[in-house]
């Protein structure tokens, strides 16, 4: 669904994959679960599984180390393409497009090669909580039907950024 809009159709050596992916939480806050995040593009996973954070502040770090396939103009939403090529999509906030980029700072760009943990993306929270439906941020593997074998969540209420949430075994 994404190759196209994030310019994924490259071909990948099969032995350049590794077999097990770990996806990190990019922000400090409480685990929402994708069923109950109050939009239905991502409670009815129409983009794919993963889990979402209600964040305690506005700094959003890299959940893995790849490489950044696209920053929305408005910098509220993020695509990453891991090294076992998993398509992360990191959504700060429901309904944050229509904030045209205020209160969104970036500190990557498009193409850059990232590591897990990098700082992606700085936000305004209490604008956020202004002005969007939400600040709930869903954090998505958008490509699971083509790269995902199995994939366990971990159960837990409060997640701190850099904490591991999912550990995917990568189809080869």
């Amino acid at each position: 669904m994404f190759k196209k809009l994030f310019g994924l159709d490259k071909k990948v050596e099969t032995q350049d994959i590794p077999e097990q992916e770990i996806i990190l939480s990019p922000l400090d806050g409480k685990v929402v679960s994708i069923e109950d995040v109050p939009d239905p593009t991502f409670s009815q996973k129409m983009m794919g599984d993963g889990f979402a954070v209600e964040p305690s502040n506005g700094k959003v770090i890299s959940p893995a180390t790849g490489e950044i396939i696209q920053i929305f103009p408005t910098k509220h939403a993020i695509g990453i393409k891991t090294l076992g090529g998993l398509e992360v999509l990191i959504h700060i906030g429901l309904e944050t497009v229509n904030m045209k980029g205020e209160g969104f700072t970036a500190h990557v760009q498009e193409g850059d090669s990232i590591k897990a943990g990098q700082p992606l993306v700085d936000f305004d929270l209490e604008l956020v909580k202004e002005k969007a439906a939400s600040t709930i941020t869903p954090v998505i593997i958008t490509n699971i039907d083509e790269a995902v074998a199995s994939i366990e969540k971990i159960s837990k209420e409060q997640l701190t950024a850099g904490e591991t949430v999912l550990t995917i075994k990568v189809k080869r």
